[in-house]
């Protein structure tokens, strides 16, 4: 999702992105440490997105104020 989609999003369903996102990482590291997981690319796109999704809820939280 990029950056864009995300600032459409309201604060609870960032929230909800961020912790999908979280799991989804934590998957894909179980897979890479079983040697299950083929594109290890996938973990970078996975950590950049939390990041990403991340920055924007700060955003919003700031903006708030």
């Amino acid at each position: 999702m990029n950056a864009k989609e995300l600032r459409q999003k309201d604060e609870a369903a960032l929230k909800a992105e961020v912790k999908e996102l979280q799991k989804a990482h934590f998957n894909l590291r179980m897979q890479k440490a079983t040697q299950q997981l083929n594109n290890t690319s996938q973990l970078r796109m996975t950590r950049r997105a939390i990041a990403r999704a991340k920055t924007i809820l700060a955003e919003k939280k700031a903006a708030a104020k």
